[in-house]
């Protein structure tokens, strides 16, 4: 006999007996919003960048330019130094990512293993590091870096990643760890599992969609970096990929299609670590398929 379960409303009334599917079209909803409210801006950056360097901007919009044309990207690659600037900073993001993802998931599992009101005093006085500005914070740096001879180096870069980044990071890997079944852990204890590996063979594998969105923010908050390297790195040749297109708008202001092509390269990695991060989100959370229930 094959019973098939009802994926909405059950049969007295009661509420949905599959919670995560209707959750994964919220999710799917949200990420179509997100994707309309962005495309436009997206479209516009695109199309600029296809036009022919040297006319001037169109009075109205114009999504297919005529004549469309590549040379924006030529120049922008040749002129604006992008390859190296490119290169330096997907070596920023390749240490900065890990490590912050690293800090951040070893103290928030620090923090289950404390008191609730030790983690509660850690949090708030994270949440009030949150609103300390950045910026107020630049003039300590800079000179504890150039007291190190640290400046016009990556290094001053890579720095937050060794706090995690930002303090909000940590209470994050706290609440899914807290979120994890207490008897869990109970029963890695009575394996006499040392905590360091419970936090990287039980609670790092059950929360992976937090990884992967944390990864990604931190990716981009890496890559998208543009007060840091202008106030430590002087060196045109470690210049970052912000400063590579400061430096390609200052060339020729009034050839905006050689800028927004650099726009667009910069653009693209991004693009496509938030999709891997959000296929991976909804690859773990996805709607559970209706297979029927054998009896």
């Amino acid at each position: 006999m094959r019973i098939r379960s009802d994926t909405g409303r059950g049969r007295s009334g009661g509420p949905s007996p599959h919670p995560i599917t209707a959750a994964a079209r919220w999710r799917s909803a949200g990420a179509a919003a997100v994707i309309l409210l962005f495309l436009p801006p997206l479209l516009l950056l695109v199309a600029g960048s296809l036009r022919e360097p040297g006319l001037p901007p169109p009075v109205t919009v114009d999504l297919i330019p005529d004549p469309v044309s590549t040379a924006g990207y030529r120049s922008a690659w040749s002129l604006g130094g992008l390859l190296r600037a490119t290169l330096n900073s997907l070596l920023v993001a390749a240490v900065a990512v890990p490590v912050s993802v690293l800090v951040a998931s070893l103290a928030g599992f620090a923090l289950t293993l404390v008191s609730r009101r030790i983690a509660a005093l850690v949090g708030v006085v994270s949440l009030v590091a949150l609103m300390v500005p950045a910026t107020a914070l630049l003039v300590p740096r800079f000179v504890l870096f150039r007291a190190l001879g640290l400046t016009d180096t990556l290094l001053p870069l890579v720095a937050p990643a060794l706090l995690a980044t930002s303090p909000l990071y940590p209470l994050i890997y706290y609440v899914a760890f807290r979120a994890l079944p207490p008897d869990l852990f109970d029963a890695c204890r009575m394996a006499d599992l040392s905590p360091l590996r419970i936090w990287w063979q039980v609670a790092m594998p059950l929360v992976r969609p937090v990884t992967s969105g944390l990864a990604a923010l931190t990716f981009v908050l890496t890559w998208s970096n543009f007060l840091d390297p202008l106030v430590f790195v002087y060196d045109r040749d470690r210049y970052t990929l912000p400063l590579a297109l400061r430096s390609l708008a200052t060339l020729d202001p009034t050839n905006f299609p050689v800028f927004l092509s650099g726009a667009v390269l910069a653009t693209v990695p991004a693009l496509v670590v938030f999709g891997i991060a959000q296929r991976r989100f909804l690859h773990h959370y996805g709607p559970i398929r209706d297979r029927g229930v054998r009896r």
